[in-house]
């Protein structure tokens, strides 16, 4: 993985990455007046929801369980000093179909725990939890 990042012209604070096949995101610094995109700690989250998705839906469609949708809230939370690093990150795994209880859980499980590269990366120094609610329902 390759990776290469340039500041706006426009800003200070401003800056786009690029990764090797040419796909770009912009990068902001949240404490700067009127952020203008994403900063890098939100990016943080942003991935550790876009994994464990990516394991999710991949986990379950093996067992040919037919997702009607997915959404993930998640909340950082970060340590007053400086470097302000996440000390825990909580998740909520939306799923919505025809899936049952016992497997919408153990996708989630075996994404943050065993398979989300980002999770398993972030797990040594953060405090990652987890829910999954399905059809409107937490499961416990």
């Amino acid at each position: 993985m390759k990776i290469s990042l340039h500041k706006k012209k426009e800003s200070d604070v401003h800056f786009e990455a690029e990764n090797s096949l040419g796909h770009k995101i912009e990068l902001y610094n949240s404490s700067a007046p009127n952020p203008q995109a994403p900063s890098p700690m939100e990016l943080i989250l942003m991935g550790t929801a876009g994994c464990s998705s990516i394991d999710i839906v991949h986990i379950l469609k093996k067992q040919n369980l037919e997702i009607e949708d997915l959404d993930v809230e998640v909340e950082g939370f970060r340590k007053d000093t400086d470097p302000k690093i996440f000390h825990t990150i909580k998740l909520l795994v939306k799923l919505k179909g025809d899936i049952p209880a016992n497997k919408a859980r153990r996708a989630a499980q075996l994404s943050f725990e065993k398979y989300c590269s980002v999770s398993k990366m972030l797990d040594q120094t953060v405090d990652i939890q987890y829910k999954v609610e399905l059809n409107g329902e937490v499961l416990e």
